[in-house]
């Protein structure tokens, strides 16, 4: 387990960070006029199933006003919390399929929740449509500022002389599952410390009762920043430009790479048309250099994919993640 091979599992020539070219049949001016013309006929429900406040749905905040701006009708978020996203994904796979009701998928709820649940209340590829990704974002790994640790090496290091000794908090399941992926590739024994979400999770490690943790990179590198928490690496293969400064993981432990995502899905059964235009107006609204640098920003890395695209990706990545669980050695609950 201590090549870290198994963490860059799933990398496909697909993904290229930032990248929103699109194909030109997606083009407003390409696009039947029936379908810029009936749809979306009234308020556009976007469900996001998560709390207010959390990395889901800040992402969605930032997008409605320019998809509103895109599709010429208002779009509303609606959250929907619960079951690490199951509640709200689920009330879109059983809602009708106009368009008028989507949702933010996410790698928790599509791609991560099928390996840690023993049930499953919908097929996150049968069940839905999906129209496009939004965007991708790293994760800050950090430590207490008053660590000997000088590095993220050094940490690893003091990890091995005291095995099962350094903690290791996680409010959420991407956390936890890169963690353990981490300390399975480095040879280290971490010990996992639950919290009810990223921020008490960050807070703990900032007040020394943690050593470490896997947090959202906003919050992460401002109270790292601020002097709170030492940011010791990132989770993406390459160096990300939101901030240059800090070491991919990667660097020590070869091929680990581990992002999380977000995209937009809507029901099974919408129609060709709804789905076109909106993957033309969630992919303009990406290119918006206003939108890239406000998502940039809060930590997002924006890319754009068609339909088909972002439907082979979430096959993809439901197999990624298995194998990270997989490797991460959780049990279904």
């Amino acid at each position: 387990m201590g090549n870290g091979k198994a963490s860059g599992c799933g990398r496909t020539a697909l993904r290229r960070r930032g990248a929103l070219a699109l194909p030109a049949l997606l083009l407003p001016s390409l696009l039947p006029r029936a379908a810029r013309a009936a749809w979306p006929e009234r308020p556009v429900r976007l469900v996001v199933a998560f709390p207010p406040g959390s990395l889901t749905d800040v992402l969605a905040r930032v997008l409605v006003e320019p998809l509103a701006r895109e599709l010429g009708q208002t779009v509303v978020v609606d959250n929907r919390p619960g079951g690490n996203g199951i509640v709200g994904t689920e009330a879109v796979a059983r809602s009708a399929p106009d368009g008028q009701t989507l949702v933010v998928t996410s790698s928790s709820a599509a791609s991560i929740n099928p390996h840690v649940l023993r049930h499953m209340p919908f097929d996150p590829v049968r069940d839905f449509t999906h129209i496009g990704t939004l965007a991708e974002a790293p994760y800050l790994f950090v430590g207490q500022p008053g660590a000997p640790d000088a590095d993220f090496r050094a940490f690893l290091e003091r990890a091995r002389q005291k095995p099962g000794e350094l903690t290791y908090s996680y409010g959420n399941a991407s956390s936890q599952i890169m963690t353990e992926v981490l300390a399975r590739a480095a040879g280290v024994s971490l010990t996992g410390v639950p919290y009810r979400g990223g921020a008490e999770a960050l807070t703990d490690v900032s007040a020394g009762r943690i050593d470490c943790t896997f947090t959202d990179f906003a919050n992460g590198l401002s109270q790292s920043q601020a002097g709170r928490v030492r940011a010791l690496a990132q989770s993406a293969l390459e160096p990300t430009p939101l901030a240059p400064e800090v070491p991919p993981v990667a660097t020590v432990l070869p091929g680990f790479d581990i992002t999380v995502w977000f995209g937009i899905s809507g029901p099974a059964g919408l129609p060709e048309a709804i789905v076109a235009r909106a993957n033309q107006a969630l992919n303009a609204s990406l290119r918006l250099p206003a939108t890239g640098a406000k998502l940039r920003q809060l930590g997002f890395l924006p890319f754009a994919r068609t339909p088909a695209e972002f439907t082979r990706y979430v096959r993809e990545q439901l197999q990624v993640w298995g194998e990270r669980v997989r490797i991460a050695g959780i049990t279904p609950q």
